[in-house]
């Protein structure tokens, strides 16, 4: 399970049960003062002091948009955490996904070019010197040819391609599961 530091302003925070209540009410959803004092049944007194403290402890924030009168509370980073300790995993398992579908489609790319020499000589551009490397074999065992540089970035296109699904579908998971609170 991830860790989730706490200060001594979060624990003192937390020491209430109304506050606990009024971080699950916060959860996933931005709320005004008259919403929340419906959802917790307090007064909008009451309401204010348990919010600032809150807001001290970071675990809430408060956002009042300039020319608006109407205020709103949202959870924090660290208020989700409490909330939802697994945040901070399935944000790597996303940024993972996107590091894997940049690389695949990099290597598809690789893989493409090796056919754009043709098509530009078929319309009488000139080639690239170093058009031809990619045709070029990489990899020899017994004086035959293994591998080229095409297939290599093909390789790495499909590997990556299929990291890329699995980490996504496992993100999915990870987020729809993460979703249930844990405090």
């Amino acid at each position: 399970m991830t860790k989730v530091i706490l200060d001594l302003d979060s624990f003192k925070a937390l020491s209430s049960d109304t506050r606990v209540d009024i971080l699950k009410a916060l959860d996933g959803k931005k709320m005004g003062l008259n919403d929340l004092c419906k959802e917790t049944q307090l007064t909008k007194a009451t309401m204010h002091e348990h919010l600032t403290k809150l807001i001290q402890a970071g675990l809430i924030k408060k956002n009042q948009r300039d020319g608006h009168k109407w205020v709103y509370y949202k959870l924090s980073w660290k208020g989700s955490s409490l909330l939802h300790p697994e945040n901070t995993r399935v944000m790597l398992l996303f940024a993972t996904t996107v590091i894997a579908l940049t690389a695949a489609i990099t290597g598809f790319f690789m893989h493409l070019q090796q056919y754009l020499p043709q098509a530009a000589q078929k319309e009488g551009m000139a080639l690239a010197e170093n058009d031809s490397a990619l045709k070029a074999p990489l990899f020899y065992e017994g004086g035959r040819e293994l591998i080229t540089q095409s297939q290599l970035f093909l390789g790495i296109g499909i590997v990556c391609g299929i990291i890329f699904v699995t980490f996504l579908t496992l993100s999915i998971w990870r987020y729809t599961k993460n979703k249930e609170q844990k405090l």
